[in-house]
C-alpha cells in the first residue's frame, strides 16, 4: 500500500469512496475536487492499487481535518493511523465528527483528539457535530 500526494485523477475514486462511506452527507464530484486540489489544502491518498483512503486537510490559523476516509475492507489495519499521520502538520489540529460515529469517536480518542465542543444537529440525520482538538506531534 502506498500513501501519495492526491491529484485530479483521483476525483472519480475519491467521489466513489465518498458515496459508500458517507451517504447523503458524502461531498460531490465538484467538492472533491476542490478539497483534493484547492489552495491550501493537503490531501493524501493510499492506493492498492486503486484508491482505498484518503485524508485532506486545509489550513488556515489552526489546521483543519475536513475528511478522512478508509474503504470498509481496508478498516483495523492502521491506514487512518497513516493517512492522519501524513496531513498532521501545525501546532493544532480541529475536526468535526458525527456524535454517531462511535468508531470514528473512539479512534480520534486514541489519536489524541478531545471534545471541546457540539453543533447541535449539525448532520442531515439530525446527528449532531462532536468539535475535537489535539496537538499536532
Amino acid at each position: 500500500m502506498i500513501l501519495r500526494p492526491a491529484t485530479a485523477d483521483d476525483v472519480p475514486a475519491v467521489t466513489a469512496l465518498e458515496a459508500e462511506l458517507f451517504g447523503p452527507d458524502a461531498w460531490s464530484a465538484a467538492s472533491v475536487a476542490d478539497e483534493l486540489t484547492g489552495a491550501r489544502r493537503t490531501a493524501v491518498v493510499a492506493v492498492d492499487p486503486g484508491v482505498v483512503g484518503y485524508a485532506v486537510t486545509l489550513a488556515s490559523d489552526v489546521l483543519d481535518l475536513q475528511r478522512i476516509g478508509v474503504a470498509a475492507t481496508y478498516r483495523r489495519r492502521g491506514l487512518a493511523r497513516r493517512l492522519l499521520a501524513a496531513v498532521s502538520t501545525g501546532d493544532r489540529m480541529l475536526l468535526e465528527v458525527s456524535a454517531r460515529n462511535t468508531g470514528a469517536l473512539a479512534f480520534y480518542g486514541a489519536e489524541g483528539f478531545t471534545e471541546i465542543a457540539r453543533r447541535r444537529r449539525y448532520y442531515r440525520d439530525g446527528a449532531d457535530a462532536v468539535v475535537m482538538e489535539r496537538a499536532t506531534q
